[in-house]
């Protein structure tokens, strides 16, 4: 896989920060650190889609006829089965 260097700047306090997480042993380097908080950034941002598209779909479903009661008996029902 192909690098690309990249510079950046931070403040004094998180330098301080990123040379802490290193000195605790969590990352070897600051170039580890960054590139776990993309990742962690990544993550963060398919979960997030995820659940947009969920919410747009639940939009678009419109409002249902269902009462509330229904609705939750459903889900108790759905929670018993996943569980046991």
């Amino acid at each position: 896989m192909a690098t690309i260097r990249k510079t950046i700047t931070v403040t004094d306090k998180q330098d301080e920060w990123i040379k802490s997480q290193i000195n605790n042993g969590d990352f070897t380097n600051e170039s580890e650190y960054i590139r776990a908080l993309i990742r962690r950034e990544q993550g963060n941002n398919e979960k997030f889609l995820k659940l947009k598209s969920e919410i747009q779909k639940g939009l678009d479903s419109g409002i249902s006829d269902r009462t509330l009661d229904d609705i939750w008996a459903a889900a108790e029902q759905k929670h018993k089965a996943k569980n046991g």
